[in-house]
Parts: structure tokens; sequence; C-alpha cells
């Protein structure tokens, strides 16, 4: 039975990183064909990083993605706090993590539409807001996990021997989720380096708002290129790298 399980676990690897990896090595292909090898290079790198658009477009995604985490991990966070220390409710809960279950293009529509009922410009900054609904659940989701072998009579003693509520926050309570709350950072900003369907809803016109799973898909539209291959293998590369440090926080975190 041991032996079929790990057939079974190396077929599904197999089946989900074989193409990603086939993509990684045309990436360094001379020939620039998915057909033919024509020898080791990484002309298509340079050529990748020396192109205007690219280069606009991703520290378009760097802007939102550093922004929407800082904002989401502050209001997840919070949120974290205030829903486990709240009388359990069913309907809070279905309402707390319906970003995480719907579907994305659900809630693009459901944002663009509220923009345009309020006449919002659109443009980085109605990214930024998207995202930030976007990743408040997945943040609030694992500082919760922390939370439920918190130890509150800490929070108690400390307000007893006479701090106060912040002081109590920024001394004890903070730095003993601390590990949680990075993690929950660094997936909040890998999400939102890849989003795609929330930010095209909701960029708006131009090459000013167009963030690099954008600029990705406009390129990709004629064909896949050496230069997307690149850029793509930069951002799986990119993406591994936080997951796995995100991981790593994730230790500290009991039941994880």
């Amino acid at each position: 039975m041991t032996r079929w399980l790990k057939l079974h676990l190396g077929a599904v690897f197999a089946f989900l990183y074989i193409p990603i990896a086939v993509l990684m090595v045309l990436s360094f292909n001379k020939a620039g064909l998915p057909t033919a090898w024509g020898g080791f290079s990484t002309e298509w790198y340079g050529k990748l990083l020396a192109n205007p658009k690219i280069q606009s477009a991703a520290w378009n995604s760097l802007t939102v993605a550093v922004i929407s985490t800082l904002l989401a991990t502050a209001l997840g966070t919070l949120l974290a706090l205030g829903t486990e220390r709240a009388k359990p409710s069913s309907l809070r809960e279905a309402l707390l993590f319906a970003p995480m279950i719907i579907p994305d293009i659900v809630l693009a529509i459901a944002l663009l539409s509220f923009f345009t009922l309020i006449k919002f410009t659109l443009g980085l900054h109605s990214i930024i807001m998207a995202h930030v609904v976007f990743n408040i659940a997945f943040v609030c989701a694992v500082v919760r996990a922390r939370l439920k072998s918190f130890d509150w009579s800490l929070v108690e003693v400390s307000r007893d021997l006479g701090a106060s509520a912040q002081q109590t926050f920024w001394r004890v309570t903070l730095p003993l989720i601390l590990p949680a709350v990075i993690a929950g950072a660094l997936l909040a900003f890998t999400l939102s380096v890849d989003e795609f369907i929330i930010a095209y809803f909701t960029a708006g016109a131009g090459q000013s708002s167009t963030t690099l799973p954008m600029q990705i898909y406009a390129m990709i539209r004629f064909g896949v290129t050496p230069e997307i291959n690149a850029m793509a293998t930069l951002i799986m590369g990119f993406s591994f790298l936080i997951v796995l440090v995100a991981q790593r926080f994730n230790r500290g975190i009991p039941g994880s």
C-alpha cells in the first residue's frame, strides 16, 4: 500500500512540476524555439530586463504588492485579534473568509461595479484597494492559527501590572504573534504579485496601471516567446522563495 501511495505522490508531483521544468529549460534555449534546442544562453533574460514595458509593469506590481501587503497585514492582524476574542458566530466566519472562497472573477466584477457606482477613478490605487480586500482574509487566517494557542492570561497580567492597552499590544501581544504576522504578510505579498484577474478588472486603461501579470497576458496573446518563458521563470523563482520564507516563519506557529 505504501508503495502505491508513493507512486501516486510521484505522479502528482510529475504532473505539477514537469511543465514548469520544461518552461524553465526553454527560457535558456538559444534557438528561441520550443521544438529545437539551440544551446544554452541567457540572452533572453538580458532582453527581458532591457524591455521598458516590462520594467514599468514590474515596478507597478512591486508598488501594488508592497502597499497592499502593509495595509492588509495591519487590518488582517487587527481583525484576527478582534474575531478571536469575540463570541463565536458562524455568519461572521462565513463573511470573514468569503473573499478566499468566492471565485476571483466574481470578486473582480463586484469591485469594478462598486468603483463604477461611486465614480471612483481606476488606476494603481484601485488595484491596491482591491488587493487589500482580497488579502485581508488570508492574513487573518494565518494570524488566527497562532491565536488559537495564545495565552490570553499574559495580556491580563500586563494590564494588571499597569500597562495600557497600547503598551500591552506592542510589548506583549505583537512579539508573541509576530511570526504569524510575518508569514501572513509574505503570503499576501506573493498573492498580490501573482494576481491577474482582479488587477485586470480594476486597473483602468494605460501602461501606468499595468501590472506584471497583465503585461504577460498582453505579450502571450501573440504567442509564447523565450522572453515570456524567462519572465515566468523569474516570477516562479521569486514566488517559491517567498513561500519558503513564509513556511519558515510558520514553523513557529503551533498547529501549523
